[in-house]
């Protein structure tokens, strides 16, 4: 690996966004054993003692660019985290966060399915910035009168961030230039808004013990994500 020419920055804080960076592309590359000290150091255009002056144990460095990623996501998706309001469920665009994160999602393909990979094997998600308020939020959302009754928190989360991340699979298959991407990323959100919405089974066609394993969580349940 040739060590990239960078001058490096005599700011700290400069510094430590230049070796994230290049922790980044290694996660999105390698996965997290694709990232060591030495490696991040060298491909950061900074010397191995200065990483470790940033980041003490390689386990800490990982868990770092983990973190990065999520504030990323977090901006790329829903903002600033560090806006004072607490978002009003009500008056979230629902398509226009999906919208987001389908197109973060195709522009970061590999580091969100790392990224989620890590989440799942997580003893406790909660501590990441993006899960604690995408799974949250959908906590909050299921407690309203907007929410269908017995929305299991966790499933959904699961299951609506897997479908963002390997959308990009298909995407880029199907894509050529900026503009083919937007329409992507506007038919994902446009879907997924209709299928909260609409759902894809009709109750009436179906076996009644189909419908019943359904709605088998009690309607005032609470979901298992109270973050």
């Amino acid at each position: 690996m040739k060590q990239a020419k960078v001058r490096r920055p005599r700011d700290r804080e400069a510094t430590r966004a230049v070796i994230l960076d290049a922790a980044l592309r290694l996660l999105a590359r390698d996965g997290p054993a694709g990232i060591s000290l030495s490696a991040v150091a060298l491909l950061a255009g900074v010397n191995r003692g200065t990483a470790y002056q940033h980041f003490e144990t390689r386990e800490k460095l990982v868990e770092e660019t983990i973190a990065h990623v999520s504030d990323k996501l977090y901006r790329a998706v829903l903002g600033d985290p560090d806006a004072p309001e607490e978002r009003r469920i009500e008056q979230v665009d629902m398509h226009g966060v999906t919208r987001n994160l389908a197109r973060f999602a195709m522009d970061n393909p590999e580091l969100c399915r790392v990224w989620l990979l890590q989440i799942l094997a997580a003893e406790d998600p909660s501590q990441d910035i993006f899960w604690r308020e995408y799974a949250g939020s959908i906590g909050r959302f299921a407690k309203t009168e907007l929410a269908q009754p017995g929305i299991d928190v966790d499933v959904f989360s699961i299951l609506t961030l897997a479908g963002h991340f390997l959308w990009p699979v298909w995407a880029r298959a199907h894509s050529a230039d900026e503009a083919e991407c937007e329409a992507l990323a506007d038919r994902f959100a446009d879907e997924m808004l209709r299928l909260s919405l609409h759902g894809t089974v009709r109750a009436d066609k179906v076996p009644p013990a189909t419908v019943g394993a359904a709605g088998k969580r009690p309607a005032d349940e609470a979901p298992s994500n109270d973050t």
